[in-house]
This record gives C-alpha cells, structure tokens and sequence, in this order.
C-alpha cells in the first residue's frame, strides 16, 4: 500500500476507495500542504440518491473531515442530457420543473454528511451547474471549448466504444455530455479554485477529458480522483435490492428497510462495508473482522447501526435496530415496523390475499405474489399460509389491532384498518 502523507489519501487508501488517481504525487503533495477544493456531480435522474451513491459522499465526508472544501454538483444542466457512459439507451428526457423538483428532493440528504456552514472556506459547497450551462450561447460554446475536443479520441472512450459496438444508438445529444462535465471542471476551477474531481471508475474518461480542457484553457493542474464500482462478494450491483432500488430518502424507503438492507450484508462483505461506508475507527473494525461463527452477526448489527445513523441520525437508527431485535428475538409485534392502511369497508368484506401482499409492497404483481404463497414464505399473524385464494379480512386483525404480513423471515408488514 502505498504511503501518503495527505490524511485524505491515506484514510482513503486504507478504507478502500481509491481506484485510479491522475498524478499521485502530485496530488498528495498538493493535499499536504494546503486546503483543497474538491468536488463530485450528481444527475438529478430521480427523486433520490440510493445506497450506490454512498461511496462517493463518503469520500466527499472524509474529505471535508481532512480538511478541505467538498462541493456537492447538482447537476440541473447537465441532467437535461443525461450521462451515456455505459448505458444501453439513451436516458428518458426530463423537464426542467422535473429536474428542479428532484434536486429539491436529494438536496435533504447532503445535510447529513456534509456541514454546509463551516466557515468561508471549510464549509462545504453544494452549487447547480445549470448556473452556467443553460445560459450558453451555443455558437460561442462551439467556438472557445469544442474546438479543443478531438471526436477521434472521444470515440476511443469505453464508454462510447461500448455502446458503438453493441450497435446501439448514441445521440448527437447525449455525445454533448462529456463536453459539458469537462467544461464543469474548467468552471469550478475558475469560480471556487477547484482542483480535484472524484467520482465512480465510470466516470474516469469523463474526468480526464476534464483535465485537459483545463490545460489547454490555461487552468492550475488539475487532479482526477475515482472509486471502485462495487458490487457485492455475490456479484449484485450496490444500490439494488430484490424489492428494488435502495433510496436514501426516507419517503422513498422507511428507515427500518434502510436498516435491514444493511443488517442483511453478506458474510463476506461486513468489513469491507465497515471501512467503506462507516466513521469506526480501524482498530475496531479490525476487532469486528475477527469475529467468526454467528458472531458475525453482530458485526452485522452494527454496520446496518452506524451506516444509518449518518443518513438518518442515531436516534432512527437505534429504533429500527430495536423494532428487529423484538420482531426477530422476541417476536413481538413493534410499533415501527412498516404500516399500511386499509379501509375499515374493505377489510371487512374480505381482501384477497395475493393483492394484499401486492398492496403491501411485498410482490409486484399477483403472480409473483402466488409465487411466494405456493413456496410457503407468506405468514399471517406469524402463522404460514399456503392457500392464494384465502380472503383476510377484520377476524385476522390481533388484540393490537393490526394484522402482521410476513414475507420470508425479514421482511413484515403491519396492516391497520383506516
């Protein structure tokens, strides 16, 4: 492992973040000595980050905790095109009400890992490229920064490269985004002095198209800093789970699921999540990487404990961990695990039981529902059913006035009559 003398690079090189750099030396040299400017950018493609944006507002956390400037990029000009690197097809166009509504949204987020109030320069910035990208006069565009782009050389990207070889269409469109997140680079350098841009590996030839922009626009050296994409020890993309996309708002997903999709972490990923997606210190991770047999449970509880309690504070987090202690240890119905209300009327003429697990989130659609029924992992009331037609209605409604739905041994629904 390599040493640096930058706190950042370091605490970065041992927790496991670092992919590629541009110019290592350069750039720990640079982090040494002074307070840097620093700065990642999100496409506001939905109304929500979800947990494979972790790591790199992780990165934007430690960055500020070492001493420097992180800038949070909202991404309100460049999500009018949408990033093409690595996608099949050309994301779905959004308006700009659509656009500004879901910065508004993801905004909520930031406030947790990052302290926007902390001095003139230490306080973290959070800034729309749509301040300079959507008022762009395109001639002129064409002009002062196309002209320092080679198409040859854009075509060479794997992330174009990919898609032309596939055969499927890139837009004239979307070729404009990479362009447009170099000029990014180049405009931040100019208004806040930011030198560094991190991002996933994706994003290196984006980066890196960034940086020469600058140079050949007369900017300091800049820097290139990205993540490795990661994936779970069973080859699963982070951010993804079996009921869909895991959000970091908590409209979007309770705070409970949050902390069950962490709780549910694979054996072989509990230290590798610790380091990444935590403040423990090493040694105690180290101390927790030691533990084996069902200990490792522990280990889980804790990740799924400490990773909530960045994004939805200690007090949330110590809650859900105790609504799975009782619902799993003691198997006790808690008051905040996932409600859902049905009509007085309807429970008491009886609802289906496959729509009700559709209503309850459990399944998509009916078939899927059936599906759980006929392999035995739907419960009512902790009792398993296996009949798709059963109808349930108010006699299934317990002393606590719920029903408890239960799809396999983690996931319970509370259904109230409204």
């Amino acid at each position: 492992m390599t040493k640096f003398k930058s706190d950042f690079l370091r605490i970065l090189s041992e927790r496991g973040f670092i992919h590629q750099m541009s110019d290592e030396t350069g750039l720990d040299d640079l982090l040494a000595k002074e307070s840097v400017t620093a700065y990642i950018g999100y496409d506001p493609t939905a109304s929500s980050l979800h947990v494979g944006h972790l790591m790199q507002i992780m990165m934007l956390r430690w960055f500020q905790t070492t001493g420097h400037q992180p800038i949070s990029l909202m991404g309100g000009g460049t999500g009018m095109v949408g990033d093409p690197s690595f996608k099949e097809e050309a994301r779905k166009l959004m308006t700009i009400d659509m656009i500004e509504d879901n910065i508004a949204s993801i905004k909520r987020c930031f406030a947790n890992y990052l302290d926007y109030d902390k001095g003139p320069k230490g306080g973290a910035l959070m800034i729309n490229n749509a301040e300079w990208l959507r008022p762009l006069n395109y001639l002129e565009f064409l002009r002062d920064v196309g002209r320092h782009f080679s198409v040859n050389r854009m075509l060479s990207f794997d992330s174009v490269k990919t898609r032309l070889d596939r055969e499927q269409s890139l837009s004239f469109l979307e070729f404009n985004y990479m362009i447009l997140q170099a000029y990014d680079f180049v405009e931040l350098n100019q208004r806040y002095d930011c030198r560094l841009q991190m991002g996933g590996s994706d994003q290196w030839g984006n980066i890196i198209n960034g940086i020469d922009l600058g140079h050949r626009m007369g900017t300091p050296q800049l820097y290139a800093l990205t993540a490795p994409l990661l994936t779970t020890s069973s080859g699963a993309k982070m951010g993804k789970s079996a009921s869909g996309a895991v959000w970091l708002n908590a409209d979007l997903l309770p705070v409970y699921d949050f902390w069950q999709y962490w709780r549910n972490t694979e054996d072989a990923d509990v230290v590798r999540f610790l380091k990444l997606f935590t403040l423990l210190p090493m040694d105690e991770i180290e101390r927790l990487a030691a533990l084996g047999g069902s200990e490792i449970n522990e280990a889980k509880k804790i990740l799924a404990t400490e990773v909530t309690t960045l994004l939805h504070g200690r007090e949330g987090a110590e809650q859900a961990a105790e609504t799975a202690r009782k619902t799993f240890e003691e198997g006790a119905l808690a008051d905040t695990l996932p409600t859902i209300e049905i009509p007085s009327a309807e429970l008491d003429a009886g609802i289906g039981l496959l729509a009700l697990i559709v209503k309850a989130g459990l399944a998509a659609s009916n078939g899927e529902a059936r599906r759980h029924v006929q392999g035995g992992a739907v419960k009512i009331n902790d009792v398993g059913v296996s009949d798709e037609r059963m109808s349930v209605g108010s006699a299934e409604v317990t002393g606590d006035g719920v029903i408890k739905l239960s799809l396999g041994k983690k996931k319970h629904i509370l259904v109230k009559p409204a």
